[in-house]
């Protein structure tokens, strides 16, 4: 799965952005407080992407 797919379902979910390090970026879903950090590569492999939007709520 690409990386803006997953950044897009998370914005509808509405979770943010809470900041960028230099090979993760953790987002974080306000309604519950979980934080997820997600790798910063263009494609992500699908039971990683799976994982991080069932962390956050946003399957």
């Amino acid at each position: 799965m690409k990386r803006r797919e997953i950044e897009r379902r998370l914005r509808i979910a509405g979770c943010y952005l809470k900041r960028e390090g230099s090979s993760h970026s953790l987002w974080i879903n306000p309604r519950n407080g979980t934080t997820e950090a997600i790798p910063r590569h263009i494609e992500i492999k699908e039971p990683l992407a799976k994982k991080i939007l069932k962390n956050l709520n946003a399957e």
